[in-house]
């Protein structure tokens, strides 16, 4: 009897060990959002999905697994209205379940006071956490300095939610001895900045006190040699009245680093003191649903800059500045633009390359379904002398220009100083396609100046149809210089001057010379 009843006093006591231990474990998992991972956990999940740290010393032994982020490339045909599935601007889906902030980090939001130290504590907390997500509240204006929210130990997935209003100080002193950028995201994978916010640089203390040493486009002389009367009306830049204070660099407003992954959406840049919004050695790049607005004559705003970046997708953009709506630098593959809306502005270029007499290479662009407005230029390829590389497999598709001066230019003479060198050298061109391109232009309707030592080849046009806005004595004919295509259709004006057949004299480019 006491045998059986001792038995019955353990078995009993072992089930309320066992109960104890499941509540306890039950609890150690429900402490709260913030509960951190236990090491094990970490460890087997990274061993599951690939994931690792590239760049810490305890993972030298092992290669990260490379992200698929190759966009895939455009059909050869799209419908004329063809409009890529996007997220509206109040999707907020990405939203996660770690949320930080930015107001509980101590940022005031009152336009006056600077909130960069609460905004780098905040980023310091969403850094440690994946697809984690900053919130900058609607109705807060915050006033930030120089900084740069960056990895590269930063988790994946971070999403920067924006609808607030964030503004730059006007004071040149917050902006130290010179700074390429104002706001930076760099050496992040997945990371997302969208809402419905506003980021404004407050440039025009910038470009008032312009300097006479920032370039011009060069597209300017092209009209200053047709109408020598615009020459007197050119603006001319103002040297510093503010006793040395302001930089010589003038800050982007918005700049992504060595990053993959990259999406921005919904939101508005506007009034950088210099370009807009850049993309800088990064692969997986993705703008859509995004407003840039500064004035037409604002100097070098650039809207959307593209540089060493590879896979990069822009659509469903409202473009206004005072230089190249889009700016596809060297170093760029892969890169789709579609249905945007430029003007003011210089329209969308490629360029300028080959500056200084470096080596420069793009390829596989194509830009389609565009509206320009009031614009310098349509699309345009521009390359400086010296230099070295190629563009090819370039398409521009279905473009409609509104008052455009010059809707389709090559230029392999750029220059944006007074004078520059002449040089036999350049950067080679071909592949080159035009179709569908049409609207009202105001001085001339095409623009080819190539190389005479390496002519532009397989320029190609098609479905060209463009009409002088007003016919007076400032209206020119078609322009080509050593350019070498077809003619697939007749076209308005008649474009004679392009050159049947591959060039007689075209040199050889040397193996270093090669993309």
């Amino acid at each position: 009897m006491g045998f059986s009843s001792s038995r019955s006093l353990k078995f009993i006591f072992l089930i309320l060990l066992l109960t104890w231990s499941s509540t306890f474990e039950t609890c150690n998992a429900r402490r709260g959002k913030h509960w951190r991972r236990s090491t094990s956990f970490t460890t087997s999940l990274s061993k599951k999905n690939g994931k690792n740290h590239a760049n810490s010393p305890h993972y030298s032994n092992s290669k990260p697994e490379t992200p698929s982020l190759k966009a895939p490339a455009p059909p050869a045909t799209k419908p004329e209205n063809d409009f890529s599935p996007a997220l509206s601007k109040k999707d907020h889906s990405y939203v996660s379940n770690a949320t930080f902030h930015v107001l509980d980090f101590g940022a005031k939001g009152d336009g006056k006071t600077d909130d960069t130290q609460a905004f780098q504590a905040a980023w310091a907390a969403a850094c440690k956490v994946e697809a984690s997500t900053i919130v900058v509240p609607s109705a807060y204006v915050f006033v930030l300095g120089p900084v740069s929210f960056s990895g590269p130990y930063c988790q994946h997935d971070i999403v920067f939610q924006l609808d607030g209003t964030i503004i730059a100080p006007t004071n040149f002193k917050a902006f130290g001895s010179g700074l390429f950028q104002w706001l930076e995201f760099s050496k992040l994978v997945g990371i997302r900045i969208q809402g419905t916010g506003i980021i404004d640089g407050r440039g025009s203390t910038w470009w008032q006190d312009s300097s006479l040493d920032d370039p011009l486009d060069d597209e300017l002389s092209l009209i200053v040699s047709l109408n020598n009367t615009v020459e007197k009306s050119l603006p001319v830049p103002i040297r510093s009245s503010l006793g040395g204070l302001k930089q010589s660099i003038k800050p982007t407003a918005l700049r992504f680093y060595g990053s993959f992954n990259v999406t921005v959406t919904g939101i508005t840049i506007q009034n950088s003191p210099q370009c807009h919004l850049k993309f800088d050695n990064c692969l997986g790049v993705s703008v859509y649903n995004i407003t840039v607005s500064s004035p037409g004559d604002s100097p070098n705003t650039d809207g959307i800059h593209l540089q060493n970046s590879r896979d990069g997708l822009i659509h469903a953009a409202n473009l206004s500045c005072g230089d190249d709506c889009i700016s596809i630098q060297t170093g760029c593959s892969n890169v789709y633009v579609h249905n945007v809306n430029c003007g003011p502005g210089h329209g969308i270029s490629i360029g300028s390359l080959g500056r200084d007499n470096t080596k420069a290479c793009v390829s596989n662009v194509t830009v389609r379904n565009i509206n320009m407005h009031n614009t310098m230029n349509g699309v345009r390829i521009k390359t400086w002398q010296g230099g070295s590389g190629s563009v090819q497999g370039v398409l521009f598709s279905n473009i409609q220009v509104s008052e455009v001066q010059i809707p389709i230019i090559i230029d392999q003479f750029y220059c944006d100083k007074s004078t520059c060198k002449n040089q036999t050298s350049g950067v080679a061109l071909s592949g080159i396609t035009y179709e569908r391109i049409r609207g009202t232009y105001t001085v001339k309707p095409v623009h080819f100046a190539c190389s005479e030592s390496l002519p532009c080849t397989k320029v190609t046009l098609n479905a060209i149809q463009l009409k002088p806005l007003q016919k007076n004595d400032h209206i020119y004919d078609s322009f080509c210089w050593h350019t070498f295509g077809v003619l697939y259709s007749a076209t308005v004006p008649p474009i004679e001057c392009l050159q049947a057949g591959k060039p007689f004299n075209n040199r050889i480019q040397a193996d270093h010379d090669l993309c």
